[in-house]
């Protein structure tokens, strides 16, 4: 495993483990801090997943979670394992899902729920709450399907050079 997606992952559980012990030393619970007209600060647990999925599936939910986290994070060190050398985006992506996944880990084995409490909205439509371990786990999952994309016309485009695609 590379030490820089080590570093990248353990800044976002700091800044993520930090923010939540914060929210949860200040807010009570469903508190909400207007900030802008488009933002809150909040306190909410979710015991669910992203938009709170299972959030009252009556508690197996959290177990199904950790194992879900627990395999995704093997599958990422597996992954980090076969990296090539100097592929810096794919060191992010995993750092950025690591550090995201654990997070979130720490608080579903601690607590049973996870701790949000950024809330974005317009007028009556509203985002579900998140926390820096969701921001993580987004951006690394963005970046890996545009990582994805890169390679796949990289590999239309030596197929091409090559004489053996269709020019499409």
């Amino acid at each position: 495993m590379t030490f820089r997606s080590l570093v990248i992952a353990s800044v976002v559980l700091i800044l993520d483990r930090m923010t939540k012990l914060w929210i949860v030393a200040e807010l009570d619970l469903g508190e909400r801090i207007p900030v802008l007209p488009v933002f809150d600060i909040v306190r909410w647990h979710n015991e669910g997943a992203a938009f709170s999925v299972l959030a009252t599936a009556g508690g197996w939910q959290r177990w199904m979670f950790v194992a879900l986290a627990v395999f995704f994070l093997g599958f990422i060190v597996w992954e980090l394992r076969r990296l090539p050398r100097g592929n810096v985006l794919m060191l992010w992506v995993y750092g950025l899902l690591m550090g995201g996944a654990v997070g979130n880990l720490v608080d579903r084995v601690w607590q049973g729920y996870v701790v949000d409490f950024l809330l974005v909205y317009w007028h009556d439509a509203y985002f579900p709450a998140f926390n820096v371990a969701d921001s993580a786990l987004t951006v690394g999952a963005v970046l890996w399907g545009w990582a994805m994309y890169r390679e796949s016309r990289e590999q239309k485009r030596a197929a091409l050079q090559s004489g053996g695609g269709s020019g499409r």
